[in-house]
């Protein structure tokens, strides 16, 4: 099983690299929003798969790392690069304030408390017309002065991995195993000498980071920003992309979100019904496959194995 494991990750690697050359313009745009989409899912895997912090607000950080990024450049003029690190510092600092506020509360009242956060930023970025640009957008800076989204696309899948590489590192330390004490019991985690306030808030922090990584990257992409970035649809969409593909897993919230991004493109001309049959999935993913597809994919592959494997071992001692 491992072989195969590792045959499989071989394969996605190789299939992510070559996509630019085997498809369209039209679809190796679609592959940079999959790569962005991917960073905030696996993101907000490791804040409500691993720490069981519940946040209905994670796009907000998305659009204030895209923002802040996009007004340092705009306003003073700094390198795009350092205005993107600063985004992600930003949405550091916000989300330690916002998680050590919220996250006292429990259950639906950490998401609405989230909601409620993500509502007021983006009143905000609206009012603020003359810094912000209001509804009307604010025009950001390229990261490459050039035509083509290859530059593009092969940054996000550094970015990708990169994440990938720190999150997943992160849940295998102890900090990680803290995480997931904390949501399997606080009080029991409490008892065994975990610091619960701390390693939420922190749980919550980093992912908010991670988010306004995406978020500088996507929104010195796209060329505009606009104060719909943090809505709750958007929300809504890395939610399902990360419940469909496994949001205990970082690598199947991640898998989840580049497979969605490419099926919803490719249902686009079925109109408003490709929402109808991406609600359906999602509902048929709670009821029957809580864990996600991936997850469940995956069972299947063992027990396949394991069936082979007996019957294997009874041929021989026959």
């Amino acid at each position: 099983m491992r072989a195969l494991s590792w045959c499989g990750g071989l394969a996605l690697v190789v299939a992510i690299l070559a996509f630019p050359f085997l498809v369209n313009a039209y679809w190796l745009s679609v592959g940079v929003l999959a790569m962005f989409y991917a960073i905030v899912a696996a993101s907000w895997a490791l804040l409500a798969g691993y720490a069981g912090q519940f946040s209905f607000g994670h796009m907000a950080f998305v659009s204030l790392g895209a923002y802040t990024s996009g007004l340092l450049v705009k306003w003073f003029g700094i390198p795009v690069p350092l205005g993107m690190i600063a985004g992600v510092a930003i949405c550091a600092a916000v989300g330690s304030g916002v998680g050590f506020v919220g996250l006292r509360m429990r259950g639906p009242y950490l998401a609405l408390f989230t909601v409620a956060f993500s509502e007021v930023l983006r009143i905000v970025f609206v009012s603020e017309v003359e810094i912000t640009g209001g509804s009307g957008g604010l025009e950001v800076s390229p990261l490459f002065h050039t035509r083509s989204d290859l530059p593009y696309y092969y940054l996000g899948v550094i970015l990708l991995a990169a994440s990938l590489a720190v999150m997943l590192a992160l849940v295998a330390s102890r900090w990680g195993l803290f995480f997931r004490a904390i949501r399997e019991n606080e009080d029991a985690a409490a008892a065994g000498g975990v610091k619960v306030m701390r390693f939420r808030v922190l749980a919550f922090a980093i992912a908010s980071a991670f988010a306004g990584l995406g978020g500088g990257y996507f929104g010195h992409y796209i060329g505009i920003l606009t104060p719909d970035i943090g809505s709750v649809d958007q929300m809504g969409l890395v939610v399902a992309m990360a419940v469909i593909g496994g949001a205990e897993s970082i690598i199947a919230a991640t898998i989840g979100a580049l497979g969605l991004e490419f099926l919803v493109e490719a249902l686009r001309s079925y109109g408003q019904w490709r929402l109808v049959l991406f609600g359906a999935l999602l509902l048929l993913t709670m009821r029957f496959a809580r864990n996600g597809l991936l997850a469940l994919a995956w069972d299947q592959v063992r027990r396949v194995d394991r069936m082979r494997t007996g019957k294997a071992a009874r041929e021989v001692a026959e």
